[in-house]
């Protein structure tokens, strides 16, 4: 197997007496999608925090690509090549669907965020912007401002924003929390096909069994903090522990 993309090493967090983290130990490959599963309060999306660089360690290290990244902020963290879908939300909410997208093509060809300059000359910048929006059912509301979306295409707009970005390690939490029967699918479709490029890394936090079951590669288990199970899908699923103590009814229910 080669090297992780990405990998914590006993990575800890305590808030007060209380671990929110404890020693999480786990290597991520490039072209996996590994969900996240546990409890409410497992700590999933504290690990999330911590991997992105939103509360820092209290102890252990994160790495990509080899280096240790575990002292970088969230901006540095994310130009490194780590991307977190709820980062990017409402990045500019007064602006509209097309600028905000259209800015971070721009950030990412190394122009920074300036939206002046966008006024002219570079339609090519508005062209891979307007691309990015069709893969999100989003063109039609490329005008709109982003502060009067609603809540589903706020979410369709965190995942174009990521694309945008185009990291080494995507980062979705929930995607599909809130959204409509009929705006999930979009997102989830999406997700599917970043997955079958085969060379980027996907964790996902999770709750529907069904969505895990379609899309993982792998699943760990987060329970109190600490990594409880971890391997192929249907190994975990199947566990018995798991499936009492920590999935519960969720997974009885598929």
């Amino acid at each position: 197997m080669t090297d992780p993309i990405l990998e914590t090493q006993d990575l800890t967090v305590r808030f007060g007496g209380h671990v929110a983290v404890d020693a999480v130990s786990c290597g991520f490959q490039a072209g996996e999608l590994t969900a996240i599963v546990g409890p409410n309060g497992a700590g999933k999306t504290t690990y999330f925090n911590l991997i992105s660089g939103q509360i820092p360690a209290t102890a252990g290290k994160v790495f990509l690509r080899g280096r240790d990244i575990s002292g970088q902020s969230v901006s540095l963290r994310t130009r490194a090549g780590i991307g977190r879908a709820f980062q990017l939300t409402n990045l500019f909410p007064d602006l509209t669907v097309l600028e905000n997208v259209r800015l971070v093509v721009q950030s990412r060809s190394g122009q920074g965020f300036n939206l002046w300059s966008m006024a002219s000359g570079h339609a090519e910048m508005v062209e891979a912007a307007e691309a990015i929006l069709v893969r999100v059912r989003l063109l039609e509301q490329r005008h709109q401002v982003v502060s009067e979306l609603s809540h589903g295409n706020q979410r369709k707009l965190e995942v174009a924003l990521l694309i945008a970005l185009d990291p080494a390690v995507y980062m979705f939490d929930e995607p599909t929390a809130g959204m409509s029967v009929d705006e999930a699918p979009v997102v989830l479709d999406l997700i599917a096909e970043l997955k079958a490029q085969r060379d980027r890394t996907i964790l996902l936090v999770e709750h529907k069994m069904d969505v895990i079951r379609t899309l993982a590669d792998r699943i760990i288990v987060l329970h109190n903090g600490a990594l409880a199970a971890d391997g192929a899908p249907a190994e975990v699923m199947a566990s018995d522990v798991v499936q009492e103590a920590y999935m519960g009814k969720e997974l009885e229910d598929v």
